[in-house]
């Protein structure tokens, strides 16, 4: 499973003044909010009330994610970066409240790959029919409704004027919330690969992204499964890329722009760039061992090499002096082995030509 945090919108759908919706949103906030935590998952309570979203007015087609209003922007700017939903709706009238449609219609893209729970309530339904509603709608925009549901019953939730769902309610919502989040982590790889920026990978089925600090525990796995060869080839264990720890990977990520291939939510290889004076420096290339031999690994390189700031006049690499297999890659690819240093690796350089900064 991933290590990554998950973000999931609390999302109160009824707007109407007095309305039972934001009592139910944050006893539901209350009630799953420990375990969130354990489960490392980011709970943004949001009323659509407070959006200000009119009824669909954009004169592009939310498919294509050109939005001339504020509010739409706001809006997909929430919904993008979310991992998952939890909404809140009542029924209107056998079906869900027209401002949650409304809200669904405004984008497109964004919803993408998302787990949607639900957590309804009513009179003799207990809101039920609108969350039936509902899912026909959000599978259209390839949101994926979860198995598990809250449905509550208005006559038994409120005593006294308050909401008082009652201790089975609570566990119901934490299983709601659980399987939002195993759902989550399984749909991620189709997230990332929508994205914008994300290129395929030379392989069936993988892609290219750019790495940020949130990947560092994955980073840290790959670096101690391929630098251990590295060690025993080299003879030493003085090699940083065994030794750090993700919180010294994110340091570095940092100030290098590092670019990870994946498949499947797996991390197959990865190439950290960036520019040094007029030097293009390329370092930590690194393919999973169970694909080496497979043109991965040149693969990568050639990417690292096409990212190459145009100002640069050289692309620097280091590598151990007893990595044979890593030298005459490079040695394939045009690059030049300078003297051995004395901490033990090899510096190779290759003069950059107008093509390679295309």
């Amino acid at each position: 499973m991933s290590t990554k945090t998950i973000r999931v919108i609390v999302l109160v759908c009824s707007t109407r003044p007095g309305a039972l919706g934001p009592a139910i949103g944050k006893w539901l906030t209350g009630a799953i909010e420990a375990r969130a935590a354990e489960l490392d998952v980011e709970l943004v309570p949001l009323s659509l009330g407070d959006l200000g979203l009119t009824f669909l007015d954009e004169e592009e087609e939310p498919s294509s994610g050109i939005y001339a209003h504020e509010h739409t922007k706001r809006w997909s700017a929430l919904v993008d970066a979310a991992d998952g939903f939890i909404v809140v709706t009542p029924e209107y009238n056998y079906g869900m409240p027209a401002t949650l449609k409304n809200a669904l219609d405004h984008l497109g893209r964004e919803w993408a790959w998302k787990p949607m729970g639900f957590v309804s309530y009513g009179h003799t339904s207990a809101g039920t029919r609108s969350v039936q509603h509902a899912k026909q709608v959000v599978t259209t925009l390839r949101l994926v409704p979860l198995g598990s549901t809250l449905a509550l019953r208005i006559g038994d939730t409120v005593r006294d004027g308050l909401v008082r769902p009652g201790e089975a309610a609570a566990e119901t919502a934490v299983g709601v919330l659980e399987e939002l989040v195993r759902v989550s982590h399984a749909l991620r790889p189709l997230r990332e690969r929508s994205r914008p920026g994300v290129t395929a990978g030379p392989l069936p089925g993988s892609y290219l992204r750019a790495l940020t600090p949130d990947d560092a525990a994955e980073v840290t796995v790959l670096q101690r499964c391929c630098w251990v060869e590295e060690a025993l080839v080299n003879n030493s264990l003085d090699i940083p890329a065994l030794h750090e720890s993700p919180e010294r990977v994110r340091e570095w990520m940092a100030s290098w722009h590092t670019t990870g291939l994946w498949r499947d939510g797996r991390l197959l290889g990865m190439v950290r760039t960036r520019r040094v004076d007029s030097d293009w420096h390329v370092g930590r290339l690194a393919v999973v061992p169970d694909l080496r031999g497979r043109g991965v690994g040149r693969w990568l390189l050639r990417t690292a090499e096409t990212g190459i700031d145009p100002e640069c006049t050289r692309v620097v690499m280091h590598t151990g002096v007893g990595s044979e297999r890593n030298i005459r890659l490079y040695l394939s690819e045009g690059y030049l082995s300078q003297p051995p240093s004395d901490d033990g690796t090899v510096c190779l350089t290759k003069e950059t030509v107008p093509s390679m900064a295309v």
